[in-house]
């Protein structure tokens, strides 16, 4: 026969197989970001956009956009802090939706003053709060719909890191471009301030004639400074979203050309950002578990009922077995505040839900509005290029043959590098918009495909 003693070492034994043990951790002591791109493996199903999924993958040679966008989402030390979160997003959510233990109460009399022929009296209950049974089916769908919500989270923070480094990339292209520029003319001008010089401190030229090439000088190594220090900071930023070290250097390969949007495509992507947008999806699951925690509060206005069993004996030797309710009496609480409470917070995610879907809806169209306003102004800066290009060529010409003065031809170079700036700057802001569109309708651009019959 079982002696009580043993029954209660294997009950323990029991338990504690079912407990996690410690285990110790340690802090890092050095940073870790490398100076390269690391070796990445790479599951392209997961990856957040089409054009990721379906990229050939291979940063080797240096960076494009989507290169970029991969080594971001694998790599972004955020990311992997969100994805550590989400873990335990997901286990509180796994927690929530848990059944709470039974209770076991044990009672011993440690003495025996009852004579004798007397026993030592003991009692031993168990109890279940039965209401906790009532709501788990509405608790555990609100806890697997909060796993879900978590994991698409995740996947949109994945959409803005991703969104954020095509950003970058297309800011480093074009401010290397303007760079490339600046430093084209003010070499140009250098050499001009510099003959001019000579050519005063020889007496050739009048102080006036040394002006308009040494003012344009100091202008251009003025923009050339302050653009140095945005690339820098550029720099820095794009190395830290990709999880690099500050002093990593990274090619970026030249973007293509931009080709023309499909804009009917675009609006009719808008009815379909319910099943694409991951934070649409979470809000989406969000309202599912708010709406299974509303409908648990509403349960939990019935009367808290707990059901023990107890079995005992006195002192006498006598044995009893008894069976206990415990019923609340919904007479003040009645769990109203929690309804209110639930039902409140359910109706703020409906309005949060309709005004993200009306930003995204009123941001697509203004976004494809200034797509059209800059492609108008694009199209009308190249043009004048053409005419600033020609212009600037037979100021060239006119004062090698002494025809036309220092001031015309310096103000010829720089309304032409002026316009060439702008062109650079029209396009970064195009491409910007253009990774804003992606991101808000959640998914790769269409664009016009214009296919000619042979």
């Amino acid at each position: 026969m079982v002696k009580p003693n043993q029954l209660y070492l294997l009950f323990a034994g029991c338990c504690l197989s079912a407990c996690s043990t410690y285990q110790a951790g340690e802090l890092p002591k050095e940073p870790s970001l490398p100076n390269t791109i690391p070796h990445l493996v790479v599951d392209q199903q997961s990856l957040p956009f089409a054009s990721m999924r379906n990229h050939a993958f291979d940063p080797s040679g240096g960076l494009d956009i989507d290169d970029a966008a991969i080594v971001a989402v694998l790599n972004n030390p955020d990311l992997k802090l969100a994805r550590d979160e989400a873990g335990i997003a997901r286990a509180q959510a796994f927690a929530a939706g848990l059944l709470p233990d039974p209770q076991l109460s044990l009672s011993r009399d440690l003495t025996n003053s009852g004579g004798p022929g007397s026993s030592k009296a003991f009692s031993a209950g168990l109890s279940m709060d039965i209401l906790a049974l009532i709501t788990y089916h509405a608790n555990d769908a609100a806890s697997q719909a909060d796993i879900k919500k978590t994991d698409l989270n995740l996947l949109w923070q994945e959409w803005q890191v991703a969104a954020q480094a095509r950003l970058l990339y297309v800011r480093l292209i074009y401010a290397r471009k303007n760079q490339v520029l600046l430093e084209s003319s003010r070499e140009l001008f250098a050499v001009r301030a510099s003959n001019n010089q000579q050519a005063y401190a020889k007496n050739l030229i009048s102080n006036d004639a040394t002006l308009p090439d040494l003012t344009a000088l100091q202008d251009i190594q003025k923009q050339n400074s302050d653009l140095a220090r945005q690339i820098n900071q550029l720099e820095h930023e794009f190395n830290q979203l990709l999880g690099l070290s500050p002093d990593a250097t990274v090619k970026l390969l030249d973007s293509a050309p931009l080709p023309e949007l499909d804009e009917t495509a675009i609006v009719e992507r808008i009815a379909l950002l319910p099943q694409q947008r991951p934070d649409l999806l979470a809000l989406q699951s969000g309202f599912e578990a708010q709406d299974q925690r509303y409908r648990a509060a509403l349960i939990a206005q019935f009367p808290a009922l707990n059901i023990g069993f107890t079995h005992a004996r006195d002192a006498t030797g006598i044995y009893s077995s008894g069976l206990g309710v415990t019923l609340s009496l919904p007479l003040f609480n009645r769990n109203r505040g929690n309804v209110a409470i639930e039902r409140s917070t359910r109706d703020k995610l409906i309005d949060d839900y309709q005004l993200r879907l009306d930003s995204a809806n009123s941001d697509i169209h203004k976004i494809l509005a200034e797509q059209r306003i800059n492609a108008q102004q694009l199209a009308e800066i190249q043009t004048m290029l053409k005419q600033f290009s020609a212009l600037t060529g037979n100021a060239d010409v006119a004062y090698q043959k002494n025809i036309v003065d220092t001031l015309i031809y310096t103000n010829a170079h720089t309304t032409l590098l002026a316009k060439q700036i702008e062109e650079i700057n029209l396009l970064q802001a195009m491409l910007e918009q253009r990774v804003a569109l992606q991101t808000l309708i959640g998914g790769d651009l269409p664009v016009q495909t214009n296919l000619k019959k042979n």
